[in-house]
Order: C-alpha cells, then sequence, then structure tokens
C-alpha cells in the first residue's frame, strides 16, 4: 500500500480557507475622467454608457463622472451608476469639468463653457444643425471634438452609424405596424400577412443598412417588399445578405410610382452622400397613394427623400397628407433608448480602455486613422475641409499637424 504524501495529509486537514476578491486590474497609464452629462435635447433619450460600461472602465482605473438622471430615460438609475462606480454628480458643470466628455447630442453654447480648456469631446456633429459659432466657440477653449458618425472601425466601416441604421431599419417598421392599425386610423392592416390574405406591400427606398433591417423585419411578419436605389452594388448587395430574391429596381420614375400606388407602407432611407438627401417621392406620386397608407421618412434627418415629409418629434410623430400617414421623427434610435445605449456602450468602452492604454485622447489621433476620421477640430484649429467650405472658415490639415508633432 502506498503511504500518504505531505499533501495528502494537509488537504485532508480540515481548515477553512477564505475566498480571494477579485483585484482591480493596474493601469498602464495615468487614469483617464470620463463625464457622462444628462442629456438637454428634447428628444434625446439615449445614454452613452451603460452601468455595465462603468464597471469595466472602472476596474481598467479609469474615473466616471455622472450627471444624476442622465440614464433615466434608458432606465439606467443613479444607484446603478454609483453602485458601477462612478460618480454621480449634480451639475452639468461638473459633468463638463473632465478630460473627456462623452455626449450624443452636440454640446450647447451653456455646456462648452463648462469644458475644460484642451479637453476632448466625443459626441454626433449633426452637421445639418451646426453653425460657423459652434466651430468658434470649441476652437476658443481648444477643444479636440470627434464626430462619432464619422469614426470608422478597422475594415473601414463607421460603427455608430451602422448600429443607429439597424436600429432605424428595424424599428421603422414596427412604427409602420403601428399606424397601419384601425386605432391609429391607418388602413386596418397587419404588417405582414396571414394565410388566405394577400401580404402588406412594402417599399424601400434605398438599399443600405436603415433598408437591409427594415427588409429582414418586414419579410419576417410576411410582408411583399420592393426595394429601389440607384446603385447597382447596393441593390446586388442587399439581395446577398437577405438571402433571398426580392423585387430591386433603380429609381425611376414610372416604376417606382406604380410601386407607392400599390404600397400600404414606404420606408425613405436614402443616406446623402453630400450635403442633404435627393428628393426622389414627389408629392404627385404621394397624392396617388392609397389613403391610410404609411410613410416613414428614416433621412428627414437629412432634409427627407420624400417631398411631403416635415421634421416631427416624438411628442408628436405624425400628420397627413393627401390622407397618407407621415412619421418623420429625426431620431427613431431614441424610441427604444435602453437598446440603442447598449449599442453605443458597446462600441465606445473598447474606445475608452485603448485609449486609457495609449496615454489619452491626443495618442488616439495621432496613432489610430480610424479615430482620426472623427476629429474635426484640434487644439483650435478646425481641422475639416468640408466645416471649412461650409462655414467659410480656414483648416489645418491635420495630416500636417502630425508632421509637425515629430
Amino acid at each position: 500500500m502506498i503511504g500518504k504524501t505531505g499533501f495528502t495529509e494537509i488537504a485532508e486537514e480540515p481548515l477553512v480557507y477564505t475566498q480571494e476578491s477579485l483585484d482591480r486590474l493596474k493601469r498602464k497609464g495615468p487614469p483617464i475622467l470620463i463625464g457622462i452629462p444628462k442629456e438637454t435635447a428634447e428628444q434625446e433619450k439615449r445614454v452613452v454608457l451603460t452601468p455595465e460600461a462603468v464597471t469595466l472602465l472602472v476596474n481598467n482605473g479609469q474615473q466616471v463622472v455622472v450627471e444624476a438622471n442622465a440614464g433615466k430615460l434608458s432606465k439606467f438609475s443613479n444607484k446603478d451608476y454609483s453602485d458601477a462606480g462612478a460618480r454621480v454628480v449634480y451639475t452639468s458643470e461638473e459633468a463638463f469639468d473632465t478630460e473627456v466628455v462623452l455626449k450624443v447630442e452636440p454640446p450647447s453654447a451653456e455646456e462648452i463653457s463648462y469644458m475644460r480648456p484642451g479637453s476632448c469631446l466625443i459626441s454626433a456633429l449633426q452637421l445639418g444643425k451646426q453653425k460657423a459659432t459652434f466651430i468658434q466657440q470649441l476652437n476658443k477653449k481648444k477643444i479636440t471634438a470627434v464626430a462619432f458618425e464619422n469614426l470608422e472601425d478597422k475594415v473601414g466601416g463607421m460603427p455608430v452609424v451602422r448600429a443607429m441604421s439597424e436600429i432605424a431599419g428595424s424599428t421603422a417598421m414596427l412604427v409602420a405596424a403601428e399606424y397601419l392599425n384601425s386605432v391609429n386610423d391607418g388602413k386596418g392592416l397587419i404588417l405582414g400577412g396571414i394565410t388566405g390574405v394577400p401580404p402588406t406591400q412594402v417599399v424601400i427606398i434605398g438599399a443600405g443598412t436603415v433598408a437591409e433591417y427594415a427588409a429582414r423585419t418586414a419579410l419576417g411578419l410576411g410582408a411583399n417588399i420592393k426595394i429601389f436605389d440607384n446603385q447597382i452594388y447596393k441593390l446586388r448587395r442587399i439581395k446577398q445578405v437577405l438571402g433571398q430574391q426580392v423585387f430591386t429596381s433603380t429609381i425611376d420614375n414610372y416604376v417606382l410610382g406604380q410601386a407607392l400606388k400599390e404600397s400600404d407602407v414606404v420606408i425613405g432611407a436614402l443616406r446623402a452622400e453630400k450635403g442633404r438627401s435627393k428628393i426622389v417621392v414627389f408629392e404627385e406620386m404621394v397624392s396617388q397613394m392609397m389613403e391610410g397608407s404609411v410613410i416613414i421618412d428614416v433621412s428627414i434627418d437629412q432634409g427627407g427623400c420624400i417631398e411631403t415629409a416635415e421634421m416631427t418629434s416624438h411628442n408628436q410623430p405624425v400628420f397627413k397628407k393627401h390622407g397618407v400617414i407621415h412619421y418623420c421623427v429625426p431620431n427613431i434610435a431614441s424610441r427604444v433608448s435602453r437598446t440603442a445605449s447598449y449599442s453605443l456602450s458597446n462600441i465606445f468602452t473598447p474606445i475608452l480602455l485603448q485609449m486609457a492604454d495609449i496615454g489619452g485622447p491626443e495618442e488616439m489621433v495621432f496613432n489610430y486613422k480610424w479615430f482620426m476620421k472623427g476629429v474635426y477640430t484640434y487644439r483650435g484649429s478646425l481641422t475639416s475641409a468640408h466645416l471649412g467650405r461650409k462655414f467659410q472658415m480656414t483648416h489645418k490639415e491635420l495630416q500636417l499637424l502630425l508632421a509637425a508633432r515629430y
């Protein structure tokens, strides 16, 4: 018989061992102070970081300041953020007085005045709403401003635009279903189809990400769809990703006009290449549509692609013209703010961790071209040629500033 070893005797001793607690990861550089202010725009309900993301950042040595009730409209409480390790503050001034400010909507003039000189702003730019004074205020404080809709990933995609477009496309079809029913004075139809009843007819204008996810939702419910776009490669791509043969066509006035006459739902998802969206559905076409049909112009924030579309709000989302229900809310993703917040948080948490590892926002600008793509002001200089032309302001090429730095 083999005798017991010393290890066996130790293992058999009736000892109680305490469980080791998890230690916080040691940071590689100095901590970054990150501010999450409360959104003040009327229709904005999203928040950029969720409590789970805050926990991850804090455990990696970063400091997060969250303004009270910043996550309230997405059902994240102050306690959620406090338990996650954030410092909850009760004034906007404290939330903006940080090294990096994360927002959804661009800051107002008052909010810019709260920011630290030389700090970094990451938010939407929303070019259509901006004036030259906005750029001047940022430059006066030497703020490095990053438009998150222009950020690219490592394969050249735009992660924020893609994520919000996925949400907008799926949600647009759910909105259409809501306004097709009799309760909302629609045609009294179910979106999709049931046995023995002809399916709903859906026309989608555009073949990008919004169109893809609108089409997925419509097909899943059993609707018939027709997709129009002037870019053949986009039409090929969307047929491929949907995995089935669907009706596609270039934007021909006659073919489109006939499709609109027979449609129950029209989704305007034509993304502007430069400037505002191009009008492709004219008022005469809308006047020939069936009464109670639904138009949802997702591209309304860029001017819209439907002539009768006029911007609406979540409080008063629809109006009727020629008997057709128009839904033209520019911020559809905010309708499902909790889902959208998780999506934004998934994008920005790795960026913030990477920023901390490399040494701060300035190092991100000069080491990663995909991050540089979003920068439009840098330490007192406008760096976007497009904004320079729009506002008739001088600009400095960021690449030249990079060369000067080295």
